[in-house]
């Protein structure tokens, strides 16, 4: 079990998300009024703390013209505690009291490198991040426990 480090909102795309103390998920839409929201497959996106930190660590990162933190990497949840890189398609997320995420996507496509990677010199969403539908909405905040549901759904 992990928990929400941060929440990230933005309302237009290319930008690094403001970190906010709750938000609202939709089902079937993503993070309320959110600029990537009704992405099909990519209605909310995930990233862990762990990975940013490497990043803020790493060399390469240091030359960034823009602070390496939660939400920089355009992600709307910041995760701790939860290893995000065993989770498979078809799997499941309880997060706070109510909200569930099927996670659809592994790392995304980034064919000619995006307004993140400019400013921060890489983008590790195409290789750390993970995106889920909202199956279940409902309003979620920082501290909130992200927790694996049982087993894969058969057949997604």
């Amino acid at each position: 079990m992990g928990k929400i480090f941060s929440i990230n909102f933005s309302s237009c795309k290319g930008v690094p998300k403001e970190q906010v103390p709750r938000a609202v998920l939709v089902k079937n839409r993503g993070i309320k009024d959110d600029a990537h929201a009704g992405m099909e497959l990519r209605q909310v996106s995930l990233l862990d703390m762990e990975s940013i930190r490497l990043q803020i660590a790493d060399a390469k990162a240091k030359k960034a013209t823009v602070e390496i933190r939660p939400g920089i990497y355009a992600e709307n949840i910041t995760t701790e505690g939860i290893d995000l890189s065993v989770l498979k398609r078809g799997d499941e997320l309880r997060i706070g009291a109510t909200a569930v995420l099927r996670i659809s996507k592994i790392g995304k496509e980034c064919h000619s490198h995006c307004a993140i990677y400019h400013q921060v010199g890489d983008c590790i969403m195409p290789r750390k991040g993970i995106f889920g539908e909202v199956m279940e909405g409902g309003e979620i905040a920082v501290g909130d426990a992200i927790e694996k549901l049982g087993g894969r759904a058969a057949g997604r």
